[in-house]
């Protein structure tokens, strides 16, 4: 059976390495994210609060002056020595700049302060921004000067805060290369446990390959105990009972191949001894005729026994109903009361009334047909079969005892097995194929019950099935 080849991308070994990628690169994602975000938004807020208490500070100072000119106003900044800041506007209320710190001598045309931030803060309104760009914070703020609730100006605040960029940048840098090795490891790590995993389901394919092509002694060592553990011992059993199977299989085709040909081979002599031999009389003629014929008979018994024997295997169950097995016992001994006359047997009952089981007629019928039959065909002149059936607590016991041949203690456990004969030669002078006991065995099982033999004293076999007792459902019940 040609192998076929299972596409690189659809294999499980890439969709399980794919599936554990996927997971930690989105955590790599939130890894590389979150962290810069939120110190991103701790330093806003910290400039945030570290610029308006600023500009707090310088409102309340020149809000004491009434009346803002640009010398007081360079005099209170002077003394308030603000650091750290790249810019320091303060401006009227029509936004003439009255002090820049980046600009310490007032130039000609240099009057106005046009930026959004002031105009803003002269309406009123506290403003702040700040920016992450060019591996820099860029934050600005403004506030209104008020005195006695009018605006008499507005304070400007620029900071550009280069060492906490580099810090955050720095912070960037240390999180890439973690998540470039964490990246790699997770690489191998989810290439190694996929392979792992995928080793044992590739086996237990490989091995269902190969119990596939006919090796049903294959079996496959259960390792570990999760579930592919034991998915790999179910397997084992059910190669287990495949092996039996095949083996039972081989088995019944040999015997059955071995059955027909000895008929087959007979007819085929017979027939080319009439066909060669030109001067044979009628009455040698009429012999091997009649041999012929009874090899044909055996035959047909041999094909009806197989045909019966595969609808058993193949078929459900028939509809069952009640069936008194007492009466199904004594119809069928009736039936072959002239062949056990014939061969000098006598039957002799202790039938018990009321023996119902569930089942099929033809069931049953077949199953006391068979067992009866054979008492009177390995039995002695002058023996006898009994039939007896009785209940026994729950179940119907059916018992057929002869005073025949009987069975050697080794070759009983053997008797219900397909094409097997105690004495080869005796049964197929009696017309026997080795099959009957194995249909009995097969039918009795289908309706629920078992069937046993052992040997009988003096002389002979007594074989014993067991069926569930009917009871008749209550009044009320389906």
């Amino acid at each position: 059976m040609k192998q076929k080849k299972i596409p690189f991308f659809a294999s499980l070994q890439v969709k399980y390495a794919s599936s554990y990628l996927v997971i930690f690169a989105v955590v790599l994602v939130l890894l590389n994210t979150y962290p810069i975000i939120a110190s991103q938004d701790l330093l806003f807020g910290s400039k945030r609060d570290s610029l308006k208490s600023q500009a707090a500070v310088m409102s309340s100072a020149l809000m004491e002056l009434e009346t803002l000119t640009p010398e007081q106003v360079e005099r209170v900044m002077t003394l308030l020595n603000i650091t750290g800041l790249e810019r320091v506007l303060v401006t009227d209320p029509a936004g003439l700049v009255l002090y820049d710190s980046a600009r310490p001598e007032r130039e000609e045309g240099y009057q106005y302060a046009l930026l959004q931030e002031v105009v803003l803060a002269l309406r009123g309104y506290d403003v702040f921004h700040s920016a992450y760009q060019s591996r820099c914070f860029i934050s600005t703020a403004a506030s209104p000067i008020i005195y006695r609730g009018m605006t008499i100006g507005a304070i400007y605040l620029y900071e550009a805060d280069r060492t906490q960029g580099e810090l955050l940048l720095a912070l960037q840098q240390n999180l890439r290369t973690i998540s470039l090795v964490i990246a790699v490891v997770t690489l191998l790590l989810s290439t190694f446990f996929s392979r792992m995993l995928t080793a044992r389901i590739t086996a237990l394919l490989r091995a269902i390959r190969i119990v596939g092509e006919g090796e049903y002694g294959h079996r496959l060592q259960p390792v570990g105990r999760d579930e592919m553990a034991h998915l790999a011992d179910e397997f084992n059993q059910l190669t287990d009972r495949l092996q039996a199977t095949e083996e039972v299989r081989r088995r019944f085709v040999s015997d059955a191949s071995h059955e027909l040909k000895t008929p087959l081979a007979s007819i085929q002599l017979l027939a080319d001894s009439i066909l060669q031999n030109q001067e044979i009389d009628q009455a040698t003629v009429r012999d091997f005729v009649f041999d012929i014929g009874e090899e044909a008979g055996r035959l047909t018994r041999i094909t009806e026994h197989l045909l019966a024997l595969t609808r058993l295997d193949s078929l459900p169950k028939g509809s069952t109903v009640p069936v008194d097995v007492s009466k199904v016992a004594r119809r069928v001994a009736g039936q072959l009361e002239p062949v056990a006359s014939g061969a000098g047997v006598a039957f002799r009952f202790s039938l018990k009334p009321d023996c119902i089981i569930q089942c099929t007629p033809d069931d049953l019928h077949q199953i006391c047909f068979n067992l009866l039959e054979n008492a009177i065909k390995y039995n002695v002149p002058g023996g006898s079969v009994l039939v007896e059936v009785y209940p026994d607590q729950d179940q119907i016991i059916l018992e057929v005892a002869d005073t025949g041949v009987g069975i050697p203690e080794e070759d009983m456990p053997k008797v219900f097995n397909r094409f097997y004969r105690v004495d080869k030669a005796r049964s197929r002078a009696a017309g026997g194929t080795g099959l009957g006991l194995s249909i009995v065995r097969d039918t009795v099982r289908r309706h629920g019950g078992w069937i046993t033999v052992r040997a009988n004293h003096p002389a002979g076999s007594v074989f014993t099935a067991g069926f569930p007792r009917y009871e008749p459902p209550e009044e009320g019940e389906p």
